[in-house]
């Protein structure tokens, strides 16, 4: 499908940046808020509660999250499929409750074995519910402010794991029992607050499953209809190109690997710089993306220019790598200016890559399957999650500056085949008709 140029339009805002005026979007937002923040105080007590309180080892740890995330990867087609068949909003509301229950789950957990199963159990459920919400957004809001909206949710999710982080340093300190269950208790308020604010949320639960269901001219949750095509919907896993398109921008989001895994071994392995630039190249991250993410969308209105910003924000990400090379060579002070530099760098190549993804993902799905299309591009997005840190490691970490060099070779090259692969007619599309990039 061939998506045509959107008009841009900008979030109202009612007097603050992160409370829009339309209610929809508003409540939108507080969802995502509300689920960040939870996100954010499991995030930050999740391994030491699980070593220190479960008596787990860091290894049994790590094996035990690499499974689940490996399970997560295949969670979001099946999750995406039956959203269209049931509705996105009917969904979550019994996936948040059983998100609440896997969180708690885990203050009952004694052995390895069932670690991993209430992980496996607890990632699945998690990604496959954030196919669902990209479905859900995808047909509540309109189109021409799909890309500024989930721009707008992004950065206010950043700003619920500062705060959600900055709660659990307590339970940090407190380094007990009760300290870390009561981040589990909170997250799970979490998840059923989200849920709460779901059920009031303006949109049908059942007419995902109307689309889904009359295949050509079905309606979307937000009450349109979809082009009539006598040969229904598109599938998602063989839709050649969206999944090249899904693929290529798998590896751009490499970038978090980099930025969480890579970087901190390489700032204390392979540089002089203090521990504490880790904290600092943390803290521009997050306050760039909280700050700049809906400007950076600006512009990101169609395939075209989401794949021209993919393509810059890849040139980023390599720019990125190499400055970060440069941090071994000098005394501490210079390598802690370089690493802060690449991080600013990075995170501008993070946020035009992000803003083109979103509209890659929206504008090469077919509407009817809004689920299956957004659980293969979350499913990417996983699988770049789980095989990062491998990546990163067997680059950077192992091979220092060569290293950087490779990884800012492939982020370079990831960025014009991207562009390539969008080009051309989408399938269904009308004879003629093609993605111009010029």
């Amino acid at each position: 499908m061939t998506s045509s140029p959107r008009t841009e339009a900008r979030p109202r805002a009612s007097g603050r940046r992160l409370l829009p005026a339309d209610p929809l979007l508003r409540r939108l937002v507080l969802m995502g808020l509300v689920n960040s923040v939870g996100d954010g105080l499991f995030i930050t007590v999740n391994v030491l509660f699980f070593t220190r309180s479960i008596g787990l080892t860091p290894t049994s740890v790590a094996l035990g999250l690499t499974v689940a995330g490996v399970c997560g990867v295949f969670a979001g087609v099946p999750m995406g499929r039956l959203a269209d068949r049931v509705g996105s909003k009917r969904l979550l509301l019994v996936v948040g409750p059983l998100e609440a229950a896997a969180v708690l789950g885990y203050a009952f957990v004694h052995s390895f074995a069932a670690f991993v199963v209430l992980a496996c159990a607890a990632t699945t459920l998690s990604r496959g519910a954030a196919a669902v919400r990209s479905a859900l957004i995808a047909r509540a809001l309109p189109a021409e402010g799909q890309v500024r909206a989930r721009a707008l949710l992004r950065s206010v999710m950043n700003a619920g794991l500062v705060v959600g982080s900055g709660g659990a340093a307590l339970a940090l300190q407190a380094d007990s029992y009760t300290g870390y269950v009561t981040m589990l208790v909170l997250d799970a308020v979490s998840f059923l607050g989200t849920t709460v604010l779901l059920a009031g949320l303006p949109v049908s639960a059942t007419a995902a499953a109307a689309a889904g269901a009359a295949g050509a001219g079905g309606a979307t949750e937000a009450g349109g209809a979809a082009a009539e095509d006598p040969r229904g919907p598109r599938t998602a896993l063989r839709d050649r190109r969206y999944l090249l398109v899904t693929a290529l921008h798998a590896v751009l989001e490499l970038q978090l690997a980099v930025l969480t895994v890579g970087l901190p071994l390489w700032i204390v392995l392979g540089t002089h710089a203090p521990a504490a630039t880790v904290a600092a190249v943390n803290v521009v991250n997050c306050v760039l993306v909280v700050v700049f993410q809906v400007r950076a969308s600006r512009g990101v209105t169609d395939v075209a220019s989401a794949a021209r910003a993919c393509a810059r924000g890849a040139l980023l990400l390599a720019g990125g790598c190499l400055v970060y090379a440069v941090a071994q060579y000098g005394p501490a002070w210079a390598a802690a200016g370089a690493l802060l530099v690449g991080a600013l760098v990075h995170s501008l190549g993070e946020l035009l890559t992000s803003a083109g993804g979103w509209t890659l993902s929206l504008d090469l799905a077919d509407p009817r399957a809004h689920g299956e299309y957004q659980g293969v591009f979350m499913s990417g997005q996983a699988a770049a999650h789980v095989i990062g840190p491998l990546v990163v490691t067997l680059t950077a970490v192992d091979h220092g500056a060569v290293g950087w060099v490779v990884l800012a070779g492939v982020f370079a090259l990831a960025g014009p085949a991207l562009t390539a692969a969008v080009r051309g007619p989408a399938p269904g599309a009308a004879p003629g008709a093609a993605v111009r990039l010029g």
